[in-house]
Parts: C-alpha cells; sequence; structure tokens
C-alpha cells in the first residue's frame, strides 16, 4: 500500500545532501564549545532570525523549556494563549522544571487581543505570583498553522515591556510564516526576547531545534540545556543536517502551503468543514461534524485506505503536509477522501 503520510511534518526523512554532510561533517566536543559545524549552525540560525547568539538543543520542547526556566523564578506566572503547544503538548514541563504556573487566555485561531494579554498581567500583591513572561506561537498549531500577524504580535509586546516583563516566541514553524506572508523571520522575532525554532518540521533536518537571543540570555540558557541533558558532545553530525536546512529548505515550504491549499479547496467541495481561506501555511483542520462522525471514526477509516493523519478533537482531524507530500499524494488522498464520503 502507498502511504500518505498527513499526521505531521515532523515525519519528514532527511535529504540526501544532508546525509551527506551528516557523514562528512566536521566535529568536536559541543560542551567544551569545541564543536566547529555546531557553532556554524549557531552563527547561521542567530543571523536569520535577528538575534546576537543562538543555541542548538536536540528538540523544541527542550528549547521552549529551557527558554522558560531562563526568563523565570520559581513561583512565577507565564502567560500562555490557551491552545499553545507550550500548554497543551509539552506535558506540564513549565510546573514540573522551572516551578512556573500558567495562566491561559484564550485566543482566537491562536491569535491573542492584547488587552486580554493586558488584564492577565498580576497586580503587585503579596497573595499573587509574579507574571514575569508572555510566550507567543507563530505559526500556531492548534490554530491550523495560524500566522500571527506581526502588528499583534508587536502590541502584545509592547505591552510586556510596559510591564517589565519578557516574551518567548515558540517559533517552531516561523519560517511557514516568512514564507507564507513575505515578513523575514527576523521582523517577527524582533518582537521577542527569546525564540525557538524547529529544524526537524518542515525544514527536514533528522534532529534539532534552536534557541536565539542575547548573547548574555544564551548564556545562561547553556547551563540550562545543560542540566536538563541536552549536552550533545559530537554534536556537528546533526547540526550538519540543520545547516542544510536553514540553506536549501526554507523557500521550497511554499510547495507545502500550496499542497494544503487545494486539499482545503477539494475537501470543502466535497463537503467536508473546512474553511479554505484559513489555510494560510502546511496545515488544514477539518471538521467531521457535516459528516455525523467523529474524528476518530474518519482517522481510522482513512487509515484502512492508507491515508493517515491525526483527531485533534472529538470532531476535528488535521492534516499537514510537507516535503514528503508531493502533489500525486495530495491527489490520491483526494480519491479516498470522497471514496468515504460517497460510502455515507
Amino acid at each position: 500500500m502507498n502511504i500518505v503520510d498527513l499526521r505531521s511534518d515532523t515525519v519528514t526523512k532527511p535529504t540526501d545532501e544532508m546525509r551527506i554532510a551528516m557523514a562528512q561533517a566536521d566535529v568536536g566536543d559541543d560542551v567544551y564549545g569545541e564543536d566547529p559545524t555546531v557553532i556554524k549552525l549557531e552563527s547561521l540560525a542567530a543571523e536569520m532570525v535577528g538575534k546576537e547568539a543562538a543555541l542548538f538543543v536536540p528538540s523544541g520542547t527542550m528549547g521552549n523549556q529551557v527558554c522558560v526556566m531562563t526568563h523565570t523564578q520559581r513561583g512565577d506566572e507565564v502567560i500562555v494563549e490557551a491552545e499553545s503547544h507550550i500548554y497543551y503538548y509539552e506535558v506540564g514541563a513549565m510546573a514540573v522544571l522551572s516551578g512556573v504556573q500558567a495562566r491561559t487566555v484564550r485566543g482566537v485561531r491562536g491569535v491573542m487581543d492584547p488587552d486580554d494579554v493586558r488584564k492577565a498581567i498580576r497586580d503587585k500583591n503579596i497573595h499573587f505570583p509574579r507574571t514575569s513572561l508572555v510566550t507567543l506561537e507563530n505559526t500556531h498549531n492548534r490554530g491550523g498553522g495560524k500566522v500571527l500577524p506581526l502588528e499583534n504580535m508587536k502590541a502584545i509586546y509592547e505591552i510586556a515591556k510596559e510591564h517589565g516583563l519578557n516574551v518567548h516566541l515558540d517559533g517552531a514553524r516561523i519560517f511557514n510564516a516568512q514564507v507564507a506572508t513575505g515578513i523575514p523571520a527576523k521582523e517577527y522575532c524582533a518582537y521577542a526576547d527569546s525564540v525557538m525554532f524547529c529544524l526537524s518540521k518542515g525544514l527536514a533536518a533528522p534532529v534539532g531545534s534552536i534557541v536565539a537571543g542575547s548573547r548574555e540570555f544564551i548564556e545562561r540558557a547553556r547551563k540550562n540545556r545543560k542540566m536538563l541533558g541536552g549536552g550533545m558532545r559530537q554534536a556537528g553530525v546533526l547540526a550538519a543536517a540543520g545547516i542544510v536546512a536553514l540553506t536549501k529548505m526554507v523557500d521550497r515550504l511554499a510547495e507545502d502551503h500550496d499542497n494544503a491549499k487545494l486539499l482545503a479547496i477539494e475537501l470543502a467541495k466535497m463537503g467536508y468543514g473546512v474553511d479554505p481561506d484559513h489555510v494560510e501555511t502546511n496545515m488544514v483542520m477539518v471538521s467531521t461534524d457535516p459528516l455525523h462522525m467523529d474524528a476518530g471514526t474518519l482517522v481510522r477509516k482513512m487509515h484502512e485506505r492508507g491515508v493517515l493523519f491525526n483527531a485533534v478533537s472529538s470532531s476535528t482531524v488535521r492534516l499537514v503536509t510537507h516535503k514528503d507530500i508531493s502533489r500525486d499524494d495530495v491527489f490520491r488522498a483526494l480519491e479516498h477522501f470522497e471514496q468515504v464520503i460517497k460510502s455515507i
């Protein structure tokens, strides 16, 4: 069976160029700061997002948590969007690792109203935790790949600074935002004190993410990475693939966006619950309500046909396009979607 895997852009396989670069990578001990390939990757990454310095970490979750730990003190409160990855999908790590609690703000497809953020900031009171950090996510995963508007990020950043708070950007897919809007990633990242972005999603590297910020922040973050077990020694073998990801794989994200838009348009024509106007990047959120079917049933029916994707609620599934999904794969998936809807 030919599998069409739309579960996530994390399933991408490294390119041949990445595999060659990994095999030939010049390496050293990165914990000692001696791996030349890691140093090259970190310098490149920092420049691309407009920050002074960067840090290579094993995963996006570790990157986010290193940043929370570096920005906060135990007992603090962190403002997060209610459906954000850092709150929803990271196993309560802020509480476990940093000893901070989350204060959720409900956004619209992940976009928080700046006034709601302002209202969530705690007054000084002996009974209250100290608000020390606001987190943003761009693009927003559970928002269906929504791009946070630059003006929205700017407004929230300015409110945070009025109150002496830092801002962290979970930019796991920040280059999807760049490609979708034409706005350079560094312009989005200007409205955050730290940013994390992934190399192992749409950019197709096998492992790794980047944390970027000021030199002083990265120096402290490096120690927290070590404490969390993220010192990777001869990590240049992995960093080499990350360099290829950043230099060769950014612009091709447009193909994924085009494929996602095609999926959305055709599924809407069939009667699935999709709004093509909401598809800005590489994700398509599909409601099963018009089918009078729960999401798990649709996942199972399509899995049997070799089309894989995940349910994100009892009535919504998420389709994610990526490097290893061709236009032919999209048409193949659409044929099976049409067969399922005709069978109802």
